[in-house]
This record gives C-alpha cells, sequence and structure tokens, in this order.
C-alpha cells in the first residue's frame, strides 16, 4: 500500500508542471493601428505576418486609417485579402472623386460639375458645411466590404473584437466606438477635419480620432492588454519636406494634440512597429499605395524576431477563429424605408432607386440604386442601413440628406476669344412645382449671356421630362460671309427652346420631341465709312422655327478628362420659319426681306473613349451634319446665300454656348459656316502626372457651303480651300493639347495647325465657362 501512494505522488508531481500551465491565464493580446492617410497601407505586411505565424489578437483598437484596415481584419477578411482589396482599388474616385457622371440622371448631366462653388438657401440663410473630399463612394464601398456582418450591432461580437477611435467635435472629448454600423464607425474615425465632412453620432457629431489619439495604445492599456503589438506610420510631426500639399498640412494642424502624446503611447507598446524611419510617401499619397505596401514590409521584418517569440509562447493556448462569416451574395429585401426625404421628391427618389421588396439583391445592385436616386442632384448625400424585421427578415433604410432647395452658384471663366466673366447661377428645386427645377445664370463678361429653364419631371417613375429654355447672347465678334471676314460685328442672338423627353435608361439615355425658335441680329460695331475693309453687311437679321426629334446616349465617367464611356447626339429637325431681312452698304448689293426656302436638318455625333493603360486613354469621334433644302421657289429668299444664323459653326476648342455650335481645334470660335459638314477626330489623353494631361489630336473634315447635292457629288474629292467658302473643301488640324484640372476648374493650352493659313494657331482657357 506504501508502494502505492508513492507511486501516485511521483505520477502528480510529474504532471503537476501540466496542470499548473493549462490553469495559466492566456495573455490578452491587442494589435493597435494608428492613422496617417495613405501610409496606412503600410499595416498590412503586418497583418499578413500576423496570419502566417497563427497569431490571432483579442482585440483590435484602431484609429482613421488603422480603423479601416483594422476593421477589415477584425471582420475576417485576411491580410493577403486586405492587399488584394488596396490594390485595386481605384483611389482618385473613392477619395474625393465624388459622383461619377455615369450615376447622374440623364436630364441633369448638363448642370453636373457646372459651378465652381455652390451655396444652399434655407430660411434665409446661407448654409454649407464645406469639405475638401466627398465621401459617397466612401461610404457606399465601406458598406459593401462590410456587408458580411451586417446583423453584428455589438463589436465583441466580430472574430476579432473591435475598436474604432473617434473624436467628440462639440465637447472635445475621445469617444470609442464599440457598437452599432461597423462601416460608419471606421468611417466616422477617418473623418479628418475639413477634408471630410463631420458624422453625426448621437447628440454630437464626430471627427478623426487623429485629432486627440492617432496611436491609441493607452486605450488598449485600459481594456486590459498584456501584449500590446503597436503599428505606427503617424510618429508624430512631419517634417518640413514633407510639408508640400494641402492634406499634409491639414493633417498636421488637425492633429498637435494627439503627435503630443505619440511618444508616451509608443512606450506602451510591447512590439513596436515603427514604420516611420522607412516610409517614403506622406499621408495624401494614394497613388503611391503600391510602394508604401513595400515600404510597411521594412518595420515588420526588424520585429520579426519579437512576433516569432509571441507565437511561440501563445501555441499552448486555443486561438480565435480568424475568417469572415458565411453570408450568402444574394439577398432578398422584406422591407424598404426611406427617410428624410421630402413629400415632393419621394416619387422621383422611388423611381429612380428602383428598389422592390421580394427581389434578389447583390450589395453593387443596391449600391446601384441609390446611385441612381444621387443622380437626381436632389442630395448632399444618401446613406442607408440593414436591420432584421420581427420575422427575422433583411430590412433597410435608406436616409437621404437633401440639397436646399434654393442655391446660389458661382464661376470664373476665361478664354482667348470670350475674354474673362464671372457666372452667378440661382437653381430653385420643387419651388414652382413637384419635381421641378428652375435655372437662372447670368454671364457677366465681355461677351454676356444669359439663360432662363425650367424642368419638370413625371410620369410613373418619373422618367418623362418637360423643359423650356431661353437663351440669349450678346457676342461681338469677327465673323467669315462667303470667304469675307467682318470685325467688330455685335453678334447678338436669343433663343427659345421647348422639349418633352422620356428616358430610355434614367442615367444614360433620352429620346425627345422639341419646337425652337431662334433670332439672330447682326450689326456692325461701327460705321462702314469708317471701316471700309469688313464686309458689306449693314444689318442682318434671321428668325426661324424649327421642330426636331433628337435622341441623347451619354456613359463618360467624367465631365472632364473622361477615361471611358460613349457620347451619341442625333438630331433630324424641319424648319416652319425662315425669315431673313438683309440690308447693305454696297450700293451693288440689294436689300432682301422675305421667307427663304425651307429646309430639313440632320445631324449624328458619336465620341468613343477607351482606356488603353492606367493612364492612357484612346479617343475616336465621328460627325456628320448636313442640311437638305428644299427646292427653292418663286419670291423665295435663297437659304444657302442668306440663312447664314441657322447653318453650322465650326471652331473652337471647348464647348460653344447656342445651337448649330461644333469643336473643330485650330478653327477659331464659329470661323467657319457650312451647311454641310462630316469629319472624323482621333486622339489620346494622356494622364501625364497628378492632375496634368497632355492631349495629342487629329481633326479631318470636308465641308460645304450649298446644297447637299452640290456637296455630295464632291464631298469625298474635295477641290476648294475652305476659306473660300465657295465650293465643297478640307479641313485639316492637327496639334496637342496641354492641361491641368485645378480647383478653379480645368486649364488648357493648346497649339493646333489649320490647313489653308498653315499656321500654328493658339488657345488658352481656364475655368468653367457657360455653355447652356
Amino acid at each position: 500500500m506504501k508502494k502505492i501512494s508513492c507511486l501516485l505522488v511521483f505520477l502528480f508531481l510529474l504532471c503537476l508542471p501540466h496542470i499548473l500551465f493549462s490553469q495559466e491565464k492566456k495573455p490578452k493580446v491587442v494589435l493597435v493601428l494608428s492613422g496617417g492617410g495613405a501610409k496606412g497601407i503600410a499595416h498590412i505586411p503586418l497583418l499578413q505576418k500576423l496570419d502566417s505565424l497563427h497569431i490571432v489578437p483579442d482585440l483590435i483598437v484602431g484609429n482613421s486609417m488603422g480603423s479601416i484596415i483594422g476593421g477589415l481584419y477584425a471582420m475576417g477578411y485576411s491580410g493577403d485579402s486586405i492587399e488584394k482589396i488596396t490594390k485595386n482599388i481605384y483611389w482618385d474616385k473613392l477619395l474625393g472623386g465624388g459622383q461619377s457622371l455615369q450615376s447622374v440622371s440623364a436630364e441633369e448631366k448638363r448642370e453636373f460639375q457646372k459651378y465652381l462653388v455652390g451655396i444652399g438657401v434655407k430660411d434665409g440663410k446661407l448654409n454649407s458645411v464645406g469639405s475638401l473630399l466627398n465621401d459617397q463612394n466612401l461610404r457606399e464601398y465601406l458598406s459593401e466590404l462590410t456587408f458580411p456582418v451586417y446583423n453584428i450591432r455589438d463589436f465583441d461580437s466580430l472574430p476579432i473584437p473591435f475598436r474604432a477611435m473617434a473624436t467628440d467635435l462639440v465637447e472635445g472629448k475621445e469617444v470609442v466606438l464599440s457598437k452599432g454600423s461597423l462601416a460608419y464607425a471606421m468611417r466616422a474615425s477617418m473623418s479628418l477635419p475639413a477634408v471630410f465632412k463631420p458624422m453625426p453620432y448621437e447628440k454630437t457629431v464626430l471627427v478623426d480620432g487623429g485629432v486627440l489619439n492617432n496611436f491609441p495604445t493607452d486605450i488598449a492599456q485600459k481594456m486590459g492588454a498584456d501584449i500590446i503589438i503597436g503599428s505606427d506610420v503617424g510618429g508624430g510631426m512631419e517634417p518640413m519636406d514633407k510639408l508640400n500639399n494641402l492634406m499634409t498640412v491639414l493633417m498636421q494642424t488637425s492633429m498637435f494634440p494627439s503627435n503630443i502624446k505619440n511618444p508616451a503611447n509608443r512606450d506602451l507598446c510591447t512590439i513596436l512597429v515603427d514604420h516611420l524611419p522607412h516610409l517614403r510617401f506622406s499621408t495624401a499619397d494614394f497613388a503611391d499605395s503600391n510602394e508604401i505596401y513595400k515600404d510597411g514590409k521594412i518595420a515588420t521584418n526588424q520585429n520579426l524576431a519579437a512576433l516569432i517569440a509571441l507565437s511561440e509562447k501563445l501555441k499552448g493556448f486555443p486561438q480565435r477563429t480568424h475568417k469572415l462569416p458565411d453570408m450568402p451574395k444574394e439577398f432578398i429585401l422584406d422591407t424598404i424605408v426611406y427617410k428624410k426625404i421630402s413629400p415632393e421628391n419621394m416619387p422621383l427618389v422611388v423611381g429612380r432607386a428602383n428598389l422592390k421588396t421580394h427581389v434578389k439583391y447583390t450589395t453593387k445592385d443596391l449600391i446601384a440604386g441609390i446611385n441612381r436616386a444621387m443622380g437626381t442632384n436632389l442630395f448632399e448625400e444618401i446613406t442607408y442601413s440593414y436591420f432584421t424585421t420581427d420575422e427575422n427578415k433583411l430590412g433597410i433604410t435608406l436616409f437621404g440628406f437633401e440639397r436646399a432647395k434654393n442655391q446660389l452658384n458661382t464661376s470664373i471663366h476665361f478664354d482667348t476669344y470670350r475674354g474673362v466673366g464671372i457666372i452667378f447661377n440661382y437653381t430653385a428645386r420643387n419651388v414652382l412645382a413637384d419635381a421641378s427645377r428652375l435655372l437662372l445664370t447670368l454671364d457677366i463678361a465681355e461677351q454676356p449671356k444669359a439663360r432662363i429653364n425650367y424642368q419638370k419631371n413625371f410620369g410613373g417613375h418619373r422618367e418623362w421630362w418637360w423643359g423650356s429654355e431661353a437663351y440669349g447672347a450678346f457676342l461681338r465678334q469677327e465673323i467669315f460671309i462667303n470667304g469675307n471676314a467682318s470685325d467688330n460685328i455685335l453678334y447678338n442672338s436669343f433663343e427659345f427652346n421647348n422639349e418633352i423627353n422620356r428616358n430610355l435608361n434614367s442615367l444614360k439615355s433620352y429620346f425627345g420631341f422639341g419646337l425652337n425658335y431662334h433670332y439672330t441680329h447682326l450689326k456692325p460695331k461701327y460705321d462702314r465709312e469708317y471701316n471700309p475693309n469688313t464686309i458689306s453687311i449693314n444689318n442682318y437679321s434671321f428668325n426661324n422655327i424649327e421642330f426636331n426629334i433628337h435622341y441623347s446616349y451619354n456613359d463618360m465617367d467624367k465631365v472632364f478628362f473622361a477615361t471611358n464611356g460613349t457620347l451619341i447626339k442625333s438630331n433630324v429637325a424641319r424648319s416652319f420659319l425662315t425669315y431673313v431681312d438683309a440690308s447693305f452698304s454696297d450700293p451693288d448689293l440689294t436689300q432682301v426681306s422675305g421667307k427663304t426656302n425651307g429646309y430639313t436638318k440632320f445631324g449624328l455625333s458619336f465620341e468613343k473613349r477607351i482606356a488603353l493603360k492606367k493612364k492612357i486613354t484612346g479617343i475616336v469621334g465621328f460627325d456628320s451634319y448636313f442640311i437638305f433644302q428644299d427646292k427653292l421657289k418663286e419670291n423665295q429668299i435663297s437659304f444657302s446665300e442668306f440663312g447664314y444664323a441657322s447653318k453650322y459653326f465650326l471652331g473652337g476648342i471647348i464647348p460653344s454656348s447656342g445651337s448649330n455650335r461644333l469643336q473643330f481645334p485650330g478653327l477659331h470660335e464659329d470661323e467657319l459656316n457650312v451647311t454641310q459638314y462630316m469629319g472624323i477626330k482621333l486622339g489620346s489623353q494622356i494622364n501625364i502626372i497628378g492632375k496634368i494631361y497632355l492631349t495629342p489630336h487629329f481633326n479631318i473634315a470636308s465641308v460645304g457651303f450649298g446644297t447637299f447635292d452640290d456637296y455630295i457629288d464632291h464631298a469625298f474629292n474635295p477641290k476648294g480651300n475652305w476659306d473660300d467658302n465657295t465650293q465643297p473643301s478640307m479641313v485639316i488640324s492637327g496639334g496637342a493639347s496641354i492641361s491641368y484640372q485645378s480647383i478653379l476648374g480645368p486649364i488648357h493650352f493648346d497649339a493646333s495647325w489649320i490647313n489653308n493659313v498653315d499656321k500654328v494657331r493658339l488657345f488658352f482657357s481656364v475655368g468653367l465657362s457657360f455653355n447652356p
């Protein structure tokens, strides 16, 4: 019996270390990821190393870009998956690209991004919370990425518990976000003041957590961390040589309190992965994200021995399961709730979003519907959140943040042809009627213009729209009639256009009918006896009314410097009134007054842009515009000779105001007046660096000045010179533009050679021009 007792004691002592070790508490490992804008990409190699060493943190605390990377990792994405996500992101579009032109309603594309500054007027007061970057695309993308955990409202229930840092802008205190929408928390954590809009939260608003605590290891310590793995890409104050762009300066300015406490927080790390000495790029350099990722490997590898030691220490303890929750890619909405959307806007939003219950959707389908609603230009932003109904089914709430009904907009412009001007615009929505828009626009310039436009949507899904527009211009320019040029002609025009259109695709195309009245009056600014080297016209006026059928298709991705998309415009018009009244200073010319022969117009424009490489876009286009004149009857005046104002005008680099204007580099604006036109354009748009573009271009066209029959016989074998304006001619130009997308709008400098004149002409413009 004594031997048996000794044996049991021996076995107990033998097992004692194992028993003691099994009762040892697992150390709490907390991963802390700092903010730092683009530099946050450097966190990813650390996540990949944790994956390979089978180290799963017990908690992740992130701030700003660290909350984005950390939140994705906490919900189950692997380090490799996050690397792939960041490499495939088009950062310019995500961070400040704002709404794409492709997501703007067909009837709103003309007004999109036309003004430099816009301010809402509400209750008689100006209200505008400005920010450098539009976050609609960012919020949508975060919602898409976090969909697998849409039903997890407590961040402790994520595969890895998570906390996001933010700052209470009202009370100036730290906020640790632990519940609610993960996408919302991640976005609130990176609300850098003046760069992104503050995020509403309970009874306050939140901005970037980095304002007070960019590297929140102290929060990790308060939450019971035994081991803190800290990845710091902020590193305190940026040196002078890196304070070379607006975003970096803003971040440095807004984060003084955080940067002061940063050294003490770094001392709390068990393993400090200090990226600062190895990062070659700054906060705003998202375009260099691939290189920042490479930089992130350096500090990670320098801490490899410590990470391996930690991995060995944790082997005896159970680890969390780190993977994305299983979630079907398609879902069915049982309930759709719209909030903060006014009754007058509700039918248009519901019709354009076109989201229905009991229909299968993906997250991309849902975002496409929201973008269609955003395309109405009624909203600053539209957000959404999922919820579970009492029957445990999926519902969604869409929150609309409407623009003010009354808005004041302005922009400035200058170009070689028209000089300098300031544009003022008043836009009123749903003031005269529901689903309506009123525009009053004035170009105060050397050559002033004005425009009044009224538009109303109607129909079950608001797919029909009616528009009326009055446009007037008071120009002073050189004009060319039958090969003769005249300086300082007062060129006054008035147009009254009425259309009824139906959208075939609410974001791309429509067709419609129009009834348009045009009046044009020409008169020399100076008396002909003091200016004898000009054409002999004393007075010229032309009235015409046209009925037209038209079609438009536009899925370009941008208003300026588009890289992908197709543009098609077609029009068939029939004249109903063509009345001319002209007098001349030359006694050999007879005064004319009366109707011209009638005509039918046909026009087609096509442009295609294709992304050949990441920074190179191919451009190809085709135009054909013809006027088919009725047979000249007795007592009628020849349209070919006196229909100047209703023909087509060629020339200019940027789109011109008024009808019948067609661009043609190398020609001055309105330099060539034709009845027939077929042209081809070829070019490429090269994004040299940043927002600088080089666009070499080549244009060739066959033009005619008389009837279609006279033109078509020589259209492909023209023998005349276009500056003679007598017989079918070939117009050829080649050149290049250097452009910059500035804060004032596009800046263009173009040099183009033009045939017949046989010299290079220069053109310069800046700003957003008046183009109805």
